[in-house]
């Protein structure tokens, strides 16, 4: 159970803002101490957090609040079915090979929209982006296909709208040092944007220092960080960033299969459970 400031400081607003909230749309809490002092408990800061990504969309306080209480539908099943995803796979690489952005972006987005980030990436984007570095690698032709389609999924990501008002910082992305491979934790920003949770992304070839520096300033709750080899992996200030903060350290990419993670650093396995590790720490 939390008290009103310490939900306002978790979801970035004032606890006037709360109270007005209170009064005017019923957004209350579910309890209070036998002081009469109010005290909110998950759920009521699951349903703030609707009314902060409701209200930042554009919707009027009274008509975001309404549908903040509602219990939302399941936006996306778990996975896509093998059908539609075939379907999808192959309209994509087709448009990939005609160097058809245009259509590229589009297939995307309605993707994205429709399923959501994670079973696109896992069940589309994926398999296509595989498929076409396979053709890379053994032919020595195709880069510019494999480019156009990771460039198409990218600006598809980036247009994920974030939550409206800036809250707490869920979490800090960064490549490992000279790591220039960005595409996965765009796509882990754009599940937590879905999600409603604040992030930033420091994106490629951080040096250590820098990365230091940043979590030092910005505080976030968790860190991610992406590495697509064991050289690269290795050039992690794991240790540093340990002592040196209180955010969960979690470490992703094929690079660290091959590196002896500290027993302090989570290593998710897919995008799915790296959503998961960022949302069960931040909600905390």
């Amino acid at each position: 159970m939390y008290p009103p400031r310490a939900v306002a400081a978790m979801i970035g607003v004032s606890p006037s803002t709360l109270k007005t909230w209170d009064q005017r749309y019923g957004l209350g809490p579910s309890a209070r101490t036998d002081g009469g002092h109010r005290r909110y408990d998950e759920n009521d800061v699951t349903v703030l957090r609707r009314m902060i990504a409701l209200t930042g969309q554009g919707l009027a306080p009274a008509a975001a609040a309404e549908l903040a209480r509602k219990a939302p539908a399941p936006r996306t099943p778990a996975t896509l079915s093998e059908d539609v995803a075939s379907t999808a796979r192959k309209g994509f690489l087709n448009a990939a090979r005609r160097l058809d952005e245009p259509l590229m972006s589009d297939l995307a987005a309605k993707l994205v929209t429709e399923h959501g980030v994670v079973p696109s990436w896992d069940s589309v984007f994926v398999p296509c982006l595989t498929e076409l570095g396979t053709v890379v690698t053994d032919s020595g032709r195709g880069v510019e296909i494999e480019h156009l389609a990771s460039s198409s999924i990218l600006s598809t990501f980036r247009a994920v709208p974030r939550p409206g008002k800036p809250g707490v910082l869920a979490a800090l992305l960064s490549c490992a040092p000279e790591e220039q491979h960005v595409l996965a934790l765009e796509a882990l920003g754009a599940a937590l944007s879905e999600a409603g949770f604040w992030w930033r992304n420091l994106g490629g070839r951080v040096p250590p220092e820098a990365l230091c520096d940043a979590v030092e300033r910005l505080r976030p709750a968790v860190v991610v960080i992406w590495a697509h080899s064991a050289e690269l992996a290795a050039l992690v200030p794991l240790w540093e960033l340990h002592t040196g903060s209180e955010a969960l350290l979690a470490v992703a990419g094929p690079g660290w299969a091959g590196v002896a993670v500290p027993s302090f650093a989570r290593r998710p396995g897919d995008l799915a459970e790296a959503v998961q590790i960022v949302l069960s720490r931040a909600g905390t």
